[in-house]
């Protein structure tokens, strides 16, 4: 969630049952968590931007270097770091998200595989220091107003892209009131080629996730579909529902 430094929004929380919400002084959500479960990804779309797994090495899980940008509720960050056991970097320029995070959605400390680091994700993406070190790079930025992704240009997914390994996987939530959808997946394929872009069907809140791939996968439908099967059964998520909802762009 990423704003001009010098504007960064008051972040609260709102809880509806067993749901507690993440708010940027609006009513707008910016993420969420099940109080009783606090790793498990609550918000569909979220669980969607983990659909990179049906591409991944199972058995390589704790050797893969996963980052978002972006923290929100730290659903991504909790989960990749609890439940994959992958080395986990998260970067948030608004140090309040960082401290709500820890003091109500259950963000453990920074570890040798978990590190949250107060940044800008332009700044990031533009550094040497990250350049084919991340093997997923989740990316989820929007301000308090949600009304658009805050970094949205080709020359910043060709960026993301430079940050990759040779089997990295970009994966970008799109939404938005004035978002376009067409003019974002074309910025994408034109960093990534058309034949690496798997874009989902939007959810019902509107939210579109692509994922791009540095080098395209060679997986056909049966073999995705038994990944599906291990992902549902393994850590919960509704993989082969993700199978009827994206495709190759």
């Amino acid at each position: 969630m990423q704003k001009n430094k010098q504007q960064l929004p008051e972040v609260n929380f709102s809880e509806h049952g067993k749901i507690r919400y993440l708010h940027l002084g609006t009513e707008w959500v910016q993420g969420s968590m099940q109080i009783d479960s606090p790793f498990e990804i609550h918000l569909e779309y979220v669980q969607r931007m983990m659909a990179w797994l049906l591409f991944a090495d199972f058995t390589q899980l704790k050797n893969l270097h996963v980052m978002q940008l972006g923290l929100g509720a730290a659903s991504l960050t909790k989960f990749c770091y609890k439940h994959l056991h992958t080395r986990t970097t998260a970067i948030e320029i608004n140090p309040q998200v960082i401290a709500a995070c820890r003091l109500w959605f259950k963000l453990p400390p920074d570890t040798s595989r978990l590190q949250v680091i107060l940044g800008d994700a332009a700044e990031v993406v533009d550094h040497a220091h990250w350049r084919e070190q991340i093997d997923v790079l989740q990316v989820d930025l929007y301000d308090h107003e949600a009304a658009a992704p805050v970094l949205d240009s080709e020359i910043f997914y060709t960026q993301c892209k430079s940050l990759l390994t040779q089997q990295g996987c970009l994966v970008v939530n799109l939404f938005g009131r004035s978002v376009s959808f067409d003019q974002s997946l074309l910025k994408i394929k034109n960093a990534f080629g058309t034949d690496a872009v798997w874009s989902f069907k939007p959810t019902r809140e509107g939210n579109t996730i692509v994922m791009a791939f540095k080098n395209p996968p060679q997986l056909d439908r049966a073999q995705l579909q038994l990944r599906a099967e291990v992902i549902e059964s393994r850590w919960q998520l509704a993989a082969s529902k993700w199978l009827k909802v994206f495709h190759l762009t």
